[in-house]
């Protein structure tokens, strides 16, 4: 072997346990971060905490709702028949009882007057036997029959009376009418949408809300409210609740009544809700990136003697970066914000950076 052969042969061996060295020198370096209590030890987790502390939790609930009439209804026929009266005109406003359309009703009226002749001639043939019953001329069952004739035509009268009301079309309350449907002499049905009616006089919103509002919303509370097209917002009370949450939404619906409607709200629009729901003044607040969700519970990990340690908690209300927990931590109990994957319980653990939320006056 020539001598630049040994040298290149020694220089490569060279090399080769220099890196071998360092290598070994990293290795021992990084199990040392690892096991700072010596060879062998648990390790230990790096991580930053939360403090929980009491503070003062204003929370506004924002939804969506539909505004409503004081009152609306869709008006159609009772009955069947031709149309000969018609007295709607759209968007005009008209009082309770006023008659807006009339079918016709002839014949009806044509057997309340030969009834009515029936009726006359049943009267003067009951008081006919009634003065004979006084002498003894006719039995009493005789008397009971005549009598019996006159309840009989006069219910007739009465049942037709109340098929000539259904031929009437009324509003049943004062409001302002929609837009007419039908025109006169048209064929109806009670399948027949004529006009709607609606009380103006004063609005109402529908608003759906998550279920666990339920234990906070009340009635009395104050919303804001805005419309698409309309500047200034306008406010509304909570005026009932419904008692039921829907089983498909899981939602719970909330009636308010708009207090100073504008002219230009109409029913049917989309509005958009504020809620300010009451103040907690002792809330624990944490931030929502600590919450670990489970299928069974809801699980933070916080310090207890310096090591890791798994709790279960309640959690309440949202805001945009923090969760109220209503059970199972304590105000100065340190959370965990970081680390959260490699925590294990019983795992020793040093808290590298801290921080809290002060308590808001």
């Amino acid at each position: 072997m020539s001598k630049g052969k040994i040298i290149f042969a020694v220089l490569l061996l060279m090399i080769i346990a220099a890196l071998a060295y360092v290598k070994h020198t990293k290795n021992k370096e990084v199990a040392a971060k690892a096991t700072p209590q010596g060879k062998g030890g648990p390790q230990t987790l790096m991580a930053a905490g939360f403090v929980a502390e009491f503070s003062k939790l204003s929370n506004d609930l924002s939804a969506n709702g539909n505004i409503l009439a004081q009152d609306e209804v869709q008006l159609q026929p009772e009955v069947s028949g031709r149309v000969t009266y018609l007295n709607i005109k759209e968007g005009t406003v008209v009082s309770k009882g006023t008659l807006l359309m009339k079918i016709n009703d002839a014949d009806l009226r044509a057997q309340v007057a030969k009834s009515n002749a029936q009726l006359k001639i049943a009267l003067a043939n009951l008081k006919r036997v009634d003065q004979l019953l006084k002498i003894n001329g006719v039995s009493q069952a005789e008397y009971d029959a005549a009598e019996n004739a006159v309840n009989n035509i006069n219910a007739d009268i009465e049942l037709l009376k109340v098929q000539i009301a259904k031929t009437e079309l009324r509003a049943p309350f004062s409001g302002k009418l929609g837009l007419r449907n039908i025109s006169l002499g048209a064929y109806v049905s009670p399948n027949t949408l004529v006009v709607s009616l609606q009380n103006m006089s004063q609005l109402k919103i529908d608003v759906s809300v998550p279920e666990k509002y339920a234990s906070t919303i009340q009635v009395g509370d104050n919303m804001q409210c805005n419309v698409a097209g309309i500047n200034n917002p306008f406010g509304a009370k909570v005026i009932a609740i419904e008692p039921q949450i829907d089983e498909m939404t899981r939602n719970l619906k909330v009636r308010a009544m708009i207090q100073n409607p504008n002219s230009k709200l109409v029913p049917g629009a989309y509005v958009k809700v504020k809620l300010k729901l009451k103040e907690t003044p002792n809330a624990i607040m944490i931030p929502s990136n600590t919450v670990i969700p489970d299928d069974k519970t809801t699980r933070i990990v916080i310090t207890d003697s310096s090591k890791v340690k798994f709790i279960d908690v309640e959690i309440g209300m949202r805001t945009a970066s923090e969760v109220q927990v209503l059970s199972g931590l304590k105000a100065g109990d340190t959370v965990l914000t970081t680390g959260l994957l490699q925590a294990k319980p019983g795992m020793p653990v040093k808290i590298i950076k801290s921080t809290k939320k002060s308590l808001v006056h």
